[in-house]
């Protein structure tokens, strides 16, 4: 067999994963008594493998997330309120539903984190996922206004599978700030899957939107159908802090 032109004619299609799995079955001595559809099915599978990979890798780029987590070590046993059920039947479906989810709590309890896992899962399963703070994004379209880039911006934010809009509040907003909201709440609304992370609680976000028409227009959308964790208890930063040294006695 002339393995050599066969694997390089793999790599110049650009079949990288099937290469690489042609080249480890012919050094195994029993991948010999394999049949032709055997070793053919093999190949395939590598190839399927790798791609799915390599789009991974490129979702998870795109997603820019805050934190490296994943939904397998997502800590329940911390008393914060965490219902794992919920949070397990969130993880399959935040990508390909169009659902909303609010994960509100005070600070160092996780919610950033849950919210990443939450992404990293949805780019697993090959959906496209951006994470923003919401006062960095606020600015970002601020500054978009002069530029000419408000609109492609809005238009992307619109087309993202899972939009993750990370600490949320408590400064009250602006005008810009409401239209932008609702611009991106609106775009969204029953289309595509958002999660909300906020230290403040739900009954305090129509005071922070601050204008009652508009926070009637948001709220309507965001809160009725939503799925709300909310966390309890101490910051699990403080929990694993590392015990200072004692001080030697003089």
């Amino acid at each position: 067999m002339l393995t050599n032109p066969t694997i390089d004619r793999l790599r110049e299609l650009g079949l990288h994963g099937m290469a690489t799995a042609f080249q480890e079955l012919d050094a195994q001595s029993e991948a010999r008594g394999l049949e032709h559809g055997e070793w053919l099915a093999i190949l395939l599978e590598r190839e399927a493998t790798m791609r799915q990979q390599k789009r991974f890798e490129a979702r998870a780029r795109a997603a820019k997330l805050r934190h490296d987590a994943q939904i397998e070590n997502a800590d329940f046993r911390a008393a914060r309120g965490l219902d794992r059920n919920l949070f397990m039947t969130l993880a399959g479906s935040t990508g390909s539903a169009s659902i909303t989810v609010f994960v509100t709590g005070p600070a160092g309890v996780g919610k950033s984190w849950l919210a990443c896992a939450l992404g990293h899962k949805a780019c697993r399963e090959d959906f496209s996922v951006a994470y923003h703070r919401v006062p960095r994004l606020f600015a970002s379209l601020a500054l978009a206004r002069g530029d000419g880039r408000y609109g492609r911006i809005l238009k992307s934010l619109a087309k993202t599978d899972l939009l993750i809009l990370d600490d949320w509040g408590p400064e009250k907003l602006n005008d810009d700030q409401r239209r932008d909201l609702l611009e991106i709440i609106e775009d969204r609304y029953e289309r595509r899957s958002t999660i909300v992370t906020s230290q403040v609680p739900l009954d305090r976000w129509y005071e922070i939107i601050a204008n009652p028409t508009l926070a009637d227009a948001i709220l309507d959308r965001l809160v009725h159908s939503a799925y709300r964790i909310e966390l309890t208890g101490e910051s699990m930063r403080k929990q694993r802090a590392p015990a200072l040294p004692e001080t030697p006695q003089a």
